[in-house]
């Protein structure tokens, strides 16, 4: 794994020695940022990463001229390792490091209004996506961290379909890539 694009350009991640992590492939993941360049996302901006692993989303939007990443991590070990990519990419200034479930904390313990919001929970938490499940209860939530014109960005697996709206998002694209797919939404107008 690592950075792709940006000032840190072909820098590698270090990542944990486990099967639980669901690392994004370097044609996927500038596929993804392809995609948020049309909404002139990430330069310039604040970004939030919430199920973050080692960081590899944040830190490429922090590579692409990203102002601020805010790392949201509960595994205590991937949240070790998170932190040494960040020292490794001379971001320390740049981003900041919650240990907490994210279903929990959501991105309010950042205390910063975001532009774009990647939200990359295990797919196990991705199969119930009705409103009252934790992932239709975060993305209600995040709703209030975002900024005007931001939008969220929701990893799942290929056939797990988001509804249509949560809260004050609504679905805006939906992108597939191999076994996964990419749900990008944002404030509905009329909120």
């Amino acid at each position: 794994m690592r950075i792709i694009a940006g000032t840190k350009r072909a820098m590698k991640l270090l990542s944990p020695k486990t099967k639980v992590s669901r690392p994004i492939t370097d044609r996927v993941k500038e596929s993804l940022f392809s995609v948020l360049c049309k909404y002139d996302l990430p330069k310039g901006k604040v970004v939030a990463d919430l199920f973050c692993g080692v960081g590899s989303l944040g830190l490429e939007a922090l590579s692409r001229g990203a102002e601020f990443v805010c790392f949201v991590e509960q595994d205590p070990k991937v949240a070790a390792i998170l932190e040494k990519n960040i020292e490794k990419a001379g971001f320390v200034r740049q981003s900041k490091v919650i240990r907490a479930n994210a279903f929990k904390v959501g991105v309010s313990a950042g205390e910063k209004r975001y532009d774009l919001i990647f939200v990359d929970p295990p797919y196990v938490s991705t199969k119930d996506v009705g409103i009252d499940s934790p992932l239709g209860k975060l993305l209600n939530a995040v709703s209030e961290w975002l900024t005007a014109d931001g939008i969220v960005v929701v990893r799942t697996e290929r056939r797990t379909e988001l509804l249509k709206r949560y809260g004050l998002l609504e679905i805006i694209e939906r992108r597939q890539w191999g076994t996964m797919a990419v749900t990008i939404l944002r404030k509905r107008t009329d909120a």
